[in-house]
């Protein structure tokens, strides 16, 4: 039923930003055309949380190692946040070149074993079964005898 997440930044420059993740945060990606990136990304998980308002989301990337992650970003001159310990996670904020933020963080709570990834294409399709190689032989012989 399910195949995958597609999530969207908005963002007042779009090219920048899309030039990060794919060269700083090297990302895989294909082009759609005319420039236009969407990213690969590995296995996610969504969680509902309690609020007064709907319509309300977020998006954050996560990482094994906060810290290093943190330096990494800093020794290319990208601004980040302090790291927070938020219990359920060290979390920090990347300042993308487009001037919003993107949350980071290194999970300490359970993770969900990943979905095995599926081909839209795949699923979307129906192929009739295929017959095994004696039952191809069996059906062949009969339509010899059929001919004779």
């Amino acid at each position: 039923m399910i195949i995958g997440a597609h999530s969207i930044i908005y963002s007042t420059d779009a090219v920048a930003d899309r030039a990060f993740l794919r060269d700083v945060l090297r990302l895989s990606h294909v082009d759609v055309g005319d420039g236009w990136l969407i990213f690969g990304l590995p296995p996610a998980e969504v969680a509902v949380h309690p609020s007064s308002n709907n319509d309300v989301h977020e998006f954050y990337l996560m990482c094994e190692d906060v810290a290093a992650l943190v330096a990494a970003m800093q020794g290319q001159g990208i601004a980040c946040s302090a790291v927070e310990n938020l219990g359920w996670g060290m979390r920090t904020e990347v300042t993308l070149p487009g001037g919003g933020k993107l949350g980071i963080y290194q999970p300490r709570h359970a993770r969900p074993t990943p979905m095995a990834a599926k081909s839209a294409s795949r699923s979307a399709r129906k192929r009739p079964a295929r017959k095994s190689a004696p039952g191809r032989k069996r059906a062949a012989r009969k339509k010899a005898r059929q001919k004779k």
